[in-house]
């Protein structure tokens, strides 16, 4: 019996990751590394404490990581943040969930004030209450700390009786950790096979296809 639904946030509900990627570019740039931008995307869906032992030396983190992340946020915030647009149908399918009976929250590696700004631009501020972010854990994804905060949360629902809606291998691992199934959306440009390889029980393009196949998907099965 399906009780909850989980939501990464970047790349499932909003359409952020090329700017997420292109941040931590710059953030890089203006500390002295010029990465490639792929190299970096494929990186995204993790938090800094993940994300930055890809690309520096533990004493770099140690020296410069910090204000690194804060660079990066910055930047985000004033450079390419008005360009995130929520994906189509994303409210509608939330609308959808809710009407069944289904528990949401969301579960981002994100920052808590970050979270805030994308519930908004993906239209569903108000239809959400339960979140957790990357500031709710020790250690970001694919650590599977962010999803077993969000099931504490959600009171009294097993592993079993929620899934994970996520965009990223990361999602994957880290739901598969806490004992969670995970359906993958191809927004964050990880390809339906990369997805299936790390775990997830099926695809689809993005939350409005997801939506169109719901009866037939795995959020199809009754709620208790």
């Amino acid at each position: 019996m399906l009780r909850a639904v989980i939501f990464d946030v970047d790349g499932t509900l909003i359409d952020s990751v090329p700017q997420h990627a292109k941040a931590w570019q710059d953030a890089f740039r203006d500390f002295g590394h010029d990465f490639p931008l792929e190299d970096i995307r494929r990186q995204i869906g993790k938090g800094g404490d993940h994300l930055l032992p890809v690309f520096l030396s533990e004493a770099e983190i140690e020296e410069r990581g910090e204000a690194l992340e804060k660079h990066r946020a910055e930047i985000l915030k004033t450079r390419y943040l008005p360009t995130i647009k929520g994906f189509p149908e994303v409210r509608a399918l939330v609308e959808r969930l809710l009407a069944d009976g289904r528990h949401l929250a969301l579960a981002s590696s994100a920052k808590a004030d970050e979270l805030q700004t994308y519930k908004t631009i993906a239209g569903i501020a108000d239809l959400i209450e339960t979140e957790t972010s990357s500031d709710d854990a020790e250690a970001s994804k694919p650590d599977p700390d962010i999803f077993e905060a969000a099931l504490d949360r959600l009171d009294g629902i097993a592993p079993d009786e929620a899934v994970v809606i996520g965009d990223t291998p990361y999602d994957a691992e880290a739901a598969r950790k806490a004992g969670l199934r995970t359906i993958g959306l191809l927004g964050g440009g990880w390809t339906a096979e990369e997805l299936m390889q790390a775990g997830c029980i099926a695809t689809y393009r993005d939350p409005a296809e997801l939506l169109a196949a719901y009866d037939r998907s795995a959020l199809g099965a009754p709620a208790m």
